[in-house]
């Protein structure tokens, strides 16, 4: 009898857990959302200018400052850290200067204003699942949403 019940408990409940993937793909957006609006505070606080580089073959980001025409990493250990988990993929990018692309390495600048231009990223999960980053210029306003959202004009 307790064999059962908790059978069928666990049949109930299961099914309504989120999956890891899922919290893997949340987790990533939350993440890469956090860094943009950290290296939009830093670059203005700090004075400085900062590059994100979103690799979408290798599914990475990496930070560097530039300073004096060349890029250096930053010795702040925050964007050391991995910010897209395993079996999350960054699906493309969409900014306007270069219209929606999903290949190759795209590089976000961030300068003494904070961020240069407006950018949408588009990540996927192992179940074809997405949210969709999108990060406004000089305010600093970066929303995260479920689903792929496309760009607004």
């Amino acid at each position: 009898m307790v064999v059962t019940i908790l059978a069928l408990a666990a049949a109930i409940v299961l099914p309504l857990l989120p999956s890891t993937s899922a919290g893997s793909l949340r987790g990533s957006a939350r993440r890469l959302a956090t860094v943009i609006r950290y290296l939009g505070d830093r670059s203005v606080t700090t004075k400085s200018h900062y590059r994100m580089h979103l690799d979408m073959g290798e599914n990475a980001v990496s930070v560097k400052k530039i300073s004096d025409g060349e890029e250096k990493e930053p010795e702040d250990p925050f964007f050391s850290r991995r910010i897209i988990d395993e079996g999350v993929t960054i699906e493309d990018i969409e900014v306007p200067r270069l219209g929606k692309t999903s290949e190759g390495v795209l590089d976000i600048d961030f300068g003494v204003a904070g961020l240069a231009d407006f950018a949408v990223i588009h990540l996927k999960g192992a179940n074809e699942e997405h949210f969709t980053v999108t990060a406004l210029p000089y305010g600093g306003k970066v929303e995260v949403a479920e689903g792929y959202q496309e760009m607004k004009p």
